[in-house]
Formats: C-alpha cells, sequence, structure tokens
C-alpha cells in the first residue's frame, strides 16, 4: 500500500501538523512533495504531490490560495500544507476550508516553527521506504501473475514479509481505458500521449485512493494497457466490492474516462495465479465485445460465452451465426438493427410477448407483425425451443464480433 496523507500526518516529530479541512481525502495517495515558490503551480505539478505552500518568495491572499487550491484539485494534487504564522501567511482563510472540504483535499495547516527542513526530511525518508515497499509489493504480484518465479516457497516467504496474504479468497481484476486507438487517430501524436499519461496517472491515483479506503493491502500494478489489482473474495465480501468497483467505474465514465473491467473466477492457491490472470483478461475482452451496461464482466457469470471465445474457428462460429439468423443481420436492410433488438428482448422475455412489448414500449399487434417478419427472414418459428437455444447463443456470437458496434449509429 503507499503512502497516504493519513500516514504523513501520523509520522514521528510532525505532531504540530494540524488537518484544517477535506478529511474524505486522508486516503489519498502521496507521489511525492512539492514546495510551491510561482505563482502557479499546474504546470509544476503531475498528480499525487503534498503541496507546501510558504509564502515566502510569492505573496499569497485569498484569491491565490483559492486559485492554487483549485489548479491542485484539476492535477490530481493530495493534499496542501500552508504554512502560517505572523511574518507570510498569518491565518487561513476559511473560504479555503470550505472550499478544501467541498473538493475532498487535505488541506494542512504547519506553523513556521516547524522546521520546513525536518518536515520534508520526515515525508523524503518515509515516501522512500513506502515506495521500496510498494516496488516489492508489485513485484511478488506480477511474478504470480506471469508466473516467473525462480521458486514458489522463495516468493511466497517475501509476499508474508511483504504484508501480503494470499492464501485467502481473492479475485483478480483486469482494468483498461477504451478509446485509446481513437484517440491517436483524432489528434497529434504528442497531444493525445500527454492526455493518456495523465489519465493513466488519475486512474491509478484514483484507484488506489479506493483501495486504500477498503482497506485493501494489495498494490496496483500496470501490465501492458491493464491496471490489475486483487480484491477479497469470502464470507459475501465481494459483493461488496463488485458494488464499490462498478460505482466507482460509472463515476469515471461522468468525469470523462470510460474503462471497462473484467474479473477472474476467486483464486486461493499461489500457482493459480496465471490462470485467474488469463481468466481475467477473457473477461475483459468479452466485456469489450458485449458492453454491460454495469462496465464489469464476470468471468464466474459468463456461462457458455466462455465455451465460444474458446473456439479456435471463427469462421465456425460466423457460420452458425449466419445460419441462425439469416437476413437479421444484414447490414444494408432498413432499420436492421430492429428485429435483432425486438428479438433479444422476446428471448430475455421466454418469449412473453406482453412482457416484451411493454419493454419495448410498443402495441403488441406491432410486435406480432415483427416476430412474423422474423420468422420469415430466420425461417423458423420464434416459439420452438430449439430455435430459442440457438438464437440466444447466434446473439452472442454477433455481440461478440464487434461488427454491429462499428456499424451501428
Amino acid at each position: 500500500m503507499s503512502l497516504t496523507v493519513s500516514e504523513i500526518l501520523a509520522l514521528e516529530e510532525l505532531s504540530a501538523l494540524r488537518l484544517r479541512a477535506g478529511q474524505q481525502g486522508l486516503q489519498l495517495a502521496v507521489r511525492w512533495y512539492y514546495v510551491a515558490e510561482n505563482e502557479n503551480i499546474a504546470e509544476w505539478i503531475m498528480g499525487g504531490e503534498l503541496v507546501f505552500i510558504t509564502g515566502i518568495n510569492h505573496p499569497r491572499d485569498e484569491d491565490n490560495l483559492t486559485h492554487l487550491l483549485m489548479e491542485g484539485k484539476q492535477r490530481g494534487i493530495a493534499g496542501m500544507v500552508i504554512l502560517t504564522g505572523d511574518a507570510y501567511i498569518q491565518t487561513i482563510p476559511p473560504r479555503l476550508i470550505a472550499l478544501a472540504d467541498e473538493l475532498g483535499i487535505p488541506l494542512i495547516e504547519q506553523p513556521y516553527l516547524l522546521k520546513m527542513v525536518l518536515v520534508t526530511e520526515r515525508i523524503g525518508t518515509a515516501l522512500v521506504r513506502s515506495e521500496n515497499a510498494l516496488q516489492s509489493q508489485r513485484d511478488i504480484l506480477l511474478q504470480l501473475l506471469t508466473g516467473d518465479y525462480p521458486d514458489l516457497q522463495i516468493l511466497h516467504q517475501r509476499a508474508i514479509h511483504q504484508q501480503l496474504d494470499f492464501t485467502r479468497p481473492l479475485r483478480l481484476a483486469a482494468l483498461r481505458l477504451e478509446g485509446i486507438e481513437r484517440l491517436f487517430r483524432q489528434f497529434p501524436p504528442e497531444q493525445a500521449e500527454a492526455w493518456l499519461q495523465q489519465a493513466r496517472r488519475t486512474v491509478r491515483q484514483s484507484l488506489q485512493q479506493q483501495l486504500n479506503q477498503q482497506g485493501n493491502p494489495f498494490p496496483v500494478v500496470e501490465r501492458s494497457n491493464m491496471f490489475l489489482f486483487l480484491l477479497p473474495d469470502e464470507e459475501g465480501e465481494f459483493y461488496q466490492q463488485k458494488t464499490w468497483l462498478q460505482t466507482w467505474l460509472l463515476a469515471q465514465a461522468e468525469g470523462g474516462l470510460s474503462m471497462l473491467c473484467g474479473l477472474s473466477a476467486p483464486v486461493q492457491q499461489l500457482q493459480a495465479y496465471p490462470r485467474a490472470l488469463s481468466q481475467a483478461r477473457q473477461a475483459l475482452d468479452l466485456s469489450d465485445n458485449l458492453r454491460p451496461a454495469q462496465r464489469i464482466s464476470d468471468y464466474q457469470q459468463l456461462g457458455f460465452i466462455k465455451l465460444l471465445s474458446a473456439v479456435g474457428d471463427p469462421g465456425l462460429l460466423s457460420d452458425f451465426m449466419h445460419d441462425t439468423l439469416g437476413c437479421l443481420i444484414e447490414p444494408d436492410r432498413k432499420s436492421p438493427w430492429l428485429l435483432m433488438e425486438t428479438l433479444e428482448t422476446l428471448l430475455q422475455e421466454n418469449g412473453n410477448v406482453v412482457r416484451a412489448a411493454e419493454r419495448l414500449g410498443i402495441h403488441r399487434n406491432t410486435l406480432h407483425q415483427r416476430i412474423q417478419r422474423i420468422e420469415k427472414l430466420t425461417r423458423s418459428p420464434v416459439s420452438h425451443p430449439q430455435f430459442h437455444l440457438n438464437a440466444s447463443v447466434a446473439l452472442a456470437i454477433w455481440r461478440m464480433s464487434q461488427n454491429h458496434l462499428r456499424e451501428q449509429p
């Protein structure tokens, strides 16, 4: 677990630091500290910093402090420390305290009598120790996931030393940012790369904060274009973990970062983690194709889709889809997706015409007319149980193919 604002406030000899606002951000991870001497800070920080404001080399009135806090929020700082005393900044303005509470940024008061050299030395030392421990934890987890370790027993001993308990049931989550290819097609490489790196920092910091708040001791690791992390799965705890993860993913989407997540089946044996990585990636890829509303795909809930994804010959799946759905999937027809939506809704309602019509928001006579068109195009009676089974599988293949995602308006 990375060093948090709360842990910094608890460091030895720093008891004079006083939290004035932003208590909800105490679990924010601190990447490093930065002493601000310029009028603005946005171009000098990258996110995750604990920013110190002294007022020594630049006057700091209420408007400037408010501006700095807003810049810090935009750039994703971990907290802001304001040095107070008779010489430069006498007190922290109430408006700034209220704003820090509103933004969820820890606002800390440091008296000038507490020497800056002591504060930065203690924080710097703690951050280096924390980063070394975090790097060891990430190394252990990556070796487990890839199976690339010299001796499993030694790796287990390292995990115990780093206070990582792999003996309890855990799930591996694989998370991926969406739209990266589109980003680089639409913008110059330099601009797209800058946005991508900032987006990754934002995701990493926000995700680590959430795990800290959950008391999760496992680190977030990055591999290829994925963020990997572990979630506990015991005594009904996983349902709560999945709930906050779903809420967090939806909140990130509202903020402009769209992500999908794949979850592995529970794993408890060290040698099973490479398989967990494969399961989480498989669930993530299917989530990318199927686009679930909750943005999470659980490997254990994929059902027969796991079998479809394991078929090595894509042509076999495509032939089955076309044989079952026939002309329904021809994109050059007028309103081609209307009948597909109708068929899917009818199957989800187990053939109940009344409920299907209500879900579609149409009259039953209209639905009966669509059913007749579906039966004509597929050359199969919709009410037949075998067609129900075949059509459900074919629709899953259709969604996995992603063709409709590119063609559908």
